[in-house]
């Protein structure tokens, strides 16, 4: 199942008390970015968060689950959590600060 359209209008006014977030549509789902890093996907109508220290000490019963099948664990929101607005905004904030800038593409010759 894909993720709505209505789902992400809804997280992406939800965090626009963040200056650079954003959404990608990739595969029917899609991969969420703040200030260019991927912090997390949007997939079945879920967010999965990248799994970060500072992350992990903001959820208070943190869920682990894979946003496609092969993929690694990352931190399942669930949609009751994103109610929680400035509460939201400091997660991907703080998820998005421990994170490496994504290295540069490399220029096809």
């Amino acid at each position: 199942m894909a993720t709505s359209q209505a789902t992400i209008d809804f997280l992406l006014d939800q965090l626009s008390c963040l200056a650079d977030v954003s959404t990608k549509k990739m595969f029917g789902e899609y991969c969420l970015y703040l200030a260019g890093k991927p912090v997390g996907f949007v997939c079945d109508d879920q967010l999965y968060l990248k799994p970060t220290n500072a992350g992990r000490s903001m959820v208070q019963h943190a869920i682990e689950g894979m946003p496609y099948p092969g993929a690694k664990p990352y931190l399942l929101i669930t949609a009751d959590l994103w109610e929680e607005r400035d509460w939201l905004c400091q997660l991907i904030q703080a998820t998005g600060n421990e994170l490496p800038l994504p290295k540069p593409k490399k220029k096809n010759a």
